[in-house]
This record gives structure tokens, sequence and C-alpha cells, in this order.
């Protein structure tokens, strides 16, 4: 067995600023684990710095060094092969990196199992939604639109401070609702309520996301009851337990799903399908990953969600290779570039014989 971490980097061709940074660049962690002569590979896009309850990519790293690496080795050893990915949820710990590094080793073995068996996605996840797409942009800032014709719904970066008249310029220029995404910088329900009505003069508000802090669901509920939109919960899903927590308070309507943060995409869909049931609108979000992961997500999303989500290609400034995935018969349909991985640094390479 061998397995290889590569960090790469690539610069947004069309920044995002949100209320707690500026999203213009984005290091993405590659894993790639061979056995037998199959290899298969994991995607996670780390934030920078940790920020509102997400691991900084150090901590990622060395979460992936530490912890998740030596448990694959150690299981390789006592049972003479490597673990199902349906086991390596049960990996993750309490730290905040653990669940993007257990993420990324679960997607790594789902795709070795399913190229090492000649099979594809389909079989696992077969297709009953044409999920609808969803962009992002800020409001913060002056920002280009470049809308994909093919988006249901935009998600719209703001802060708890007074809209400047530009922004409501560019919601004017939106065909398609619009997710208030406040990143938990909400300083009021007053406020909100307020910067809600003066959208709603010139755009179609879909929801109001994550206006206070990560766990904070009794201010959140407070204000879903003032609101005449749904509230959606964002970085305040991490696992059912969370879920439970929003439906017990009834603070939301919908919930954002991002399989890094949830610890990866067994626990992503186990809590879709319990949200589903239990009348939330839950769809897929992401951490600006290649099209790599951009691709085994949307295999997810148009298997359960029917909600707009965020499954776009993520548009980056070239850095020197021709393209960001080959293609591939079985597995995901589609691997990183051998191309994009030899421009990346190698971080972890470790071979174990048994």
């Amino acid at each position: 067995m061998r397995a290889t971490l590569w960090r790469q980097e690539t610069k947004i061709r069309f920044p995002v600023r949100s209320a707690g940074q500026l999203h213009n660049e984005r290091s993405r962690l590659f894993l790639g684990v061979e056995h037998n002569g199959v290899i298969g590979y994991g995607e996670v896009a780390p934030q920078p710095e940790e920020l509102n309850g997400d691991a900084a990519i150090s901590d990622v790293i060395d979460e992936v060094r530490v912890f998740v690496v030596p448990q694959l080795q150690q299981i390789l050893e006592r049972e003479g092969d490597l673990p199902s990915w349906t086991r390596i949820a049960r990996f993750a710990g309490s730290r905040p990196a653990s669940n993007p590094a257990v993420a990324l080793l679960e997607m790594a073995l789902l795709d070795r199992e399913l190229r090492a068996a000649l099979s594809s996605i389909d079989s696992l996840w077969p297709v009953n939604f044409d999920t609808p797409l969803q962009a992002t942009l800020s409001l913060i800032e002056d920002t280009v639109i470049n809308l994909d014709p093919a988006v249901s719904r935009v998600r719209a970066k703001l802060s708890g401070h007074q809209l400047s008249s530009e922004a409501l310029r560019l919601l004017e220029q939106i065909p398609v609702p619009v997710l208030l995404d406040y990143n938990c910088s909400a300083r009021n329900d007053a406020e909100v309520i307020e910067q809600v009505r003066q959208i709603r003069d010139v755009a179609d508000v879909a929801a109001v996301e994550q206006p206070y802090d990560v766990g904070n669901v009794v201010d959140t509920a407070r204000l879903a009851e003032k609101l005449d939109v749904p509230i959606s919960i964002d970085e305040g899903v991490r696992s059912l337990r969370d879920v439970g927590q929003i439906l017990r308070y009834q603070a939301a309507g919908i919930i954002c799903v991002k399989p890094a943060r949830v610890g990866g995409v067994a626990n992503a869909r186990t809590i879709i399908l319990r949200a589903q049931e239990e009348g939330l609108r839950p769809y897929v979000g992401g951490f600006f990953e290649s099209p790599y992961a951009r691709r085994v997500h949307r295999r997810l999303a148009n298997n359960c969600v029917g909600e707009p989500s965020d499954l776009s290609p993520v548009d980056v400034v070239n850095a020197g290779y021709s393209r960001e995935v080959d293609s591939v018969a079985d597995g995901f349909g589609v691997s990183p570039s051998a191309e994009m991985l030899e421009r990346g640094a190698v971080l972890v390479d470790v071979e174990v014989a048994i």
C-alpha cells in the first residue's frame, strides 16, 4: 500500500469576498491510496485559516499525517487489506480537522474500490435528480456578474452592515432567486430584517443563510419567526446531532451539507436523507474544490438532492497544466490529472509492505 498526499495551489479567477475572508486563492489537498496495483483519489479544499468552526489547512494536513494515514497502516497490517470506504467515517475524532481529513481518505478508498471492481459510481448512487446549480458572488465589494445561464439560484455573500447602492444595483441584474449568506456576521434581528426588506425591492430572496454563530439555534429560531423567507444553516451543520437541534428549535427550513465538513460522502448522504424525512430542504455545498471532487459531489446530489447546489466547476487561473482532470473508465469517471499532481507539493509519501 502506498499513500501520497499532494497540496495544489490555485488562484480563483473571480474572487468572492465573504464576511470573514476573501476567497481569491485556495489550496486543495489530494490523497492517492494505491494497493494491489489499483489507485483511488480523494480531495478536500480546506480554509486557509480556521474560521467559523472550520479547520485551517495546516491542521488538516497534520491530521492526515498523525492520525489518518497511521490508522490506515494499522488496519492494513492487522487485517491484511484496506478497510472498506464505508468504515472510514468512524475514524473521525472530535478535532475540527478530523472530518475533512477523514473525508479525504473516504473518497480515495471509495474511488479505489469502484476501480478495483471495474464499476462506476452509477452502481452505488443511481441518478434520481437533475440537481440545479447554485452560483456564489459577493455583495460586500464590487463584483463582476459571470453567471452560467444554467444557474437556478445565487448565494450572495453579505455582512451585517449597510448595503451599498452598488450592491442593490447588482442584485437587480440577477434573474434567479438569491440566498443571502451572512457567514455568521449578522449583529441583530432588526438589521437582517431591514436588509431583507431592501433586497426584496430589487430581487427574489430565496432564504437567509447562517446569520448567527455556529450552534446559535436559539437566536436563529427567533429570527426565523420574524421573517417570511426561510432560514438556511450552513456552518452549523456538521452532524446528525446538529440537524436534530435545528429541528428541535425549528431554526431553519434549508440546510447546506458539505461532505468535507461532515466527515465524507457517507455522512453527507445520511444527513441529507434524514433532513428530507423531517421536511428540511438540504443542498450540497462545497469549498472551491477542483472538478474532481465537484464530480463526486454532483453524483451524490444527483442521487438524493433536488435543491440547487454548489456543483459548478470553480474557474481558476491556469497554473501551468492543461487540464485538472483525466477521464477514466471506472470509479467516478474522472481522476485528478497526472499533470496537475506533478505540479503539486508532495507532503506525505508512505509505503507499507504486507
